[in-house]
């Protein structure tokens, strides 16, 4: 695309021009327009088959929320599950909010079923 102003040519994604900093297209034709192959993380199925698209955290996050009934490892899915939800606002065509959820929430149940454990030893030990 040329920028009707200068003249310079400019990527199709532009929104201004390079050079001369003029408005080539809206913002709306900018986020419209679809690239070229497409993604894998625009599809549902794909990302419902393989782990495309999603936060790396957020998949973290899910398998530290599975192994957080163990107690041990409560507090590290809830800091992994914050720290996804961090980075999918961030990142808004990341996927995988309902894993980094799910880490939180076990996390929370992990983290306290380590509490009343550590609280039962101290109590044994007196």
């Amino acid at each position: 695309m040329f920028c009707p102003k200068c003249g310079t040519e400019n990527d199709d994604n532009a929104y201004r021009c390079v050079r001369c900093a003029t408005i080539i297209q809206s913002v709306s034709a900018v986020g419209a327009q679809p690239r070229a192959g497409g993604d894998l993380g625009d599809s549902a199925a794909m990302r419902m088959l393989l782990p495309v698209g999603r936060s790396g955290l957020a998949i973290a996050a899910g398998y530290a929320g599975l192994l957080a009934v163990f107690g041990v490892f409560g507090p590290v899915a809830l800091l992994l599950g914050i720290l996804a939800i961090i980075d999918i606002k961030r990142h808004p065509r990341k996927h995988g909010m309902g894993r980094a959820v799910f880490g939180v929430v076990m996390g929370v149940i992990g983290t306290a079923l380590l509490v009343l454990m550590v609280l039962g030893l101290c109590a044994r030990a007196r």
